[in-house]
Formats: C-alpha cells, sequence, structure tokens
C-alpha cells in the first residue's frame, strides 16, 4: 500500500492548506499546515481518507485518531473540532475526501444483495481500517485528475467503486442507513438539518420527534445512538462554532455574539465557551485574529 500511498501523494501535492477542487465531483483535497480554529465546524457526509500525516476529530467529547493505515466515514451532519498532525519536516498533512450521496448509494445497494441489520450496530460516523482494494480504487479516482477528459466516463464508476468497497467494510451499514429513507438514522438526519437550520432557536423535542415520526423516548434514543449527543447538547455544539466564526470574523463582543447565536445568558455562553475551546471567547477571538493576521 505504501507504493500506493506516494503516488496519491505526488498527485495531490498541488493542494493547498484548506478544501480544494481537484475537478472530480465530490471529491476534495487539502495539504499542509491547517488552522485548528479552521477544523471547528459541522462536518457534513463524507469519506475522509489521510495520505500522510494524520487527524483527530473531537466529537461529544470523544478523540477519533485516524492516519494513512485508516479512514474516517461520516453518515451524518456533526458538529466537531479538530487537529492535523505533519508527518515531518518536509512531509505534510494531507487529506482527501468524497462526499456522500444518498441517491448514489441507494443506486448501488439496487445491485447488492440486502444485508440484515445487527445489534450493536449505530453511530453515525466511526474510523474505519484501510484496506488495499479501497486505496487502489482510490488511487486510479485520483489519477482522473491528470486525464480529466476521462472524468465524465469514469470518475462515477470508481465512486461507485469506493462506496462498494465502503460498504464491505465494518461501518457499511451506515452508508445503507442513508440511502434507506425509512432507516432510523435518515430520519434522525432530519432533525439535525433542522437544527443546522434553526441553530439560535429554542428546540423543542417534541416537535424534532413528530418530525422524525418517533415517540419522544424513541426518539432521544435513536438521537444519542447516532449523534453521542442530546439534541440539545448538539445545538450548543452548532452555537458555539458559529459563535467562534463570529468572534472572529466580526468586531461584535462576546455578549452580542452570545444573544445572536440563541443565548440568553452571556455568562452561561461564556463558561460553555471555555469548555468547548478551552479559552474564553475574547481571548480565544483574540489569538485566533493574531495567528492568522498577514506578516508585515
Amino acid at each position: 500500500m505504501q507504493t500506493m500511498l506516494e503516488e496519491m501523494r505526488r498527485l495531490t501535492a498541488h493542494a493547498e492548506n484548506r478544501p480544494t477542487e481537484t475537478g472530480i465531483p465530490g471529491i476534495l483535497m487539502v495539504k499542509g499546515e491547517i488552522p485548528e480554529h479552521k477544523l471547528g465546524a459541522v462536518y457534513e457526509p463524507m469519506v475522509n481518507l489521510i495520505l500522510d500525516g494524520s487527524k483527530t476529530l473531537t466529537i461529544a467529547g470523544q478523540d477519533y485518531y485516524y492516519d494513512p493505515a485508516s479512514y474516517f466515514v461520516i453518515s451524518i451532519d456533526v458538529p466537531a473540532t479538530g487537529t492535523v498532525q505533519q508527518a515531518g519536516p518536509d512531509r505534510p498533512y494531507i487529506g482527501v475526501s468524497l462526499s456522500l450521496d444518498p441517491a448514489r448509494i441507494a443506486a448501488l445497494l439496487l445491485d447488492l444483495p440486502p444485508q440484515s441489520y445487527q445489534e450493536g450496530q449505530s453511530g453515525g460516523y466511526s474510523v474505519c481500517r484501510m484496506t488495499p482494494q479501497l486505496l487502489d480504487a482510490w488511487l486510479r479516482m485520483l489519477q482522473l485528475m491528470e486525464r480529466s477528459q476521462d472524468i465524465p466516463a469514469l470518475a462515477p464508476a470508481y465512486e461507485r467503486e469506493i462506496l462498494y468497497r465502503v460498504l464491505q467494510g465494518p461501518q457499511g451499514w451506515m452508508l445503507r442507513d442513508i440511502a434507506a429513507p425509512d432507516s432510523a438514522l435518515s430520519r434522525i438526519r432530519l432533525a439535525i438539518r433542522w437544527v443546522r437550520e434553526h441553530y439560535a432557536e429554542a428546540v423543542e423535542v417534541e416537535k424534532l420527534a413528530a418530525l422524525t415520526a418517533m415517540s419522544v423516548s424513541a426518539f432521544h434514543r435513536h438521537f444519542k445512538a447516532v449523534t453521542a449527543m442530546s439534541p440539545i447538547q448538539f445545538q450548543k455544539s452548532i452555537r458555539l462554532l458559529q459563535a467562534r466564526q463570529l468572534l472572529i470574523s466580526q468586531s461584535g463582543n462576546a455578549s452580542s455574539v452570545a444573544y445572536s447565536v440563541g443565548y440568553e445568558s452571556a455568562s452561561q455562553f461564556t463558561r460553555e465557551y471555555a469548555r468547548f475551546f478551552g479559552r474564553p471567547p475574547a481571548r480565544d477571538a483574540s489569538l485566533i485574529r493574531e495567528n492568522i493576521r498577514p506578516a508585515a
């Protein structure tokens, strides 16, 4: 697998330290040092592969570490913070990702035998061990960057193979649930989407349960199983991530930002912000602005 990784690193050498287009639909790449505040975001469904270095995502207080020996599957929109680690002085972090499209997964499932659900399968994200077959499919996908004329014909086939290999892996059931409109995961995604779009509003669990066609108790149970958070904790994470972006980009003080993202108490906002990011709001924003300020 090392030879394949070296070729993929060569292919992605021109990536920047932000999500960079590859010319292949649904495929992004990134390379180099990434500021910690840029990694704090709501991550959307994807398969994320590390080509060099490593990455740690923190979701609901739990750290998920992965490197070229593994890959990360996210099947829901989920708020997270993270860090990337360089492989060495002359070996920057490199990562690539494939956005997950439920329609494409559903089309693939039509050609596969049904698979029964097994007890203990829950959660909306997981680290999985890389296989030579999956890495080979990724290599052929990335090689299309040097043969752009082949992208329309071959990218869909290679994407289908990547999805197939992930479906064969230990967390393949998550992709199946993405494509099944009546699955608990798909219904919880409706509630997640509502919270993302209305994060500054009060969460009414009864309404979210009705949106997912579940009882309140079943909704709570499935939401926690998928996200590892309660609906209130999930909303709080989104509010804090949004508040951080506002503090960095605007001149407003912490109190005004707190109210704009839905907090009713500025002191509560300050406490929860410091617990989530490790620093109080004003100090955190000041340090980030200082680090991203262009050199004179």
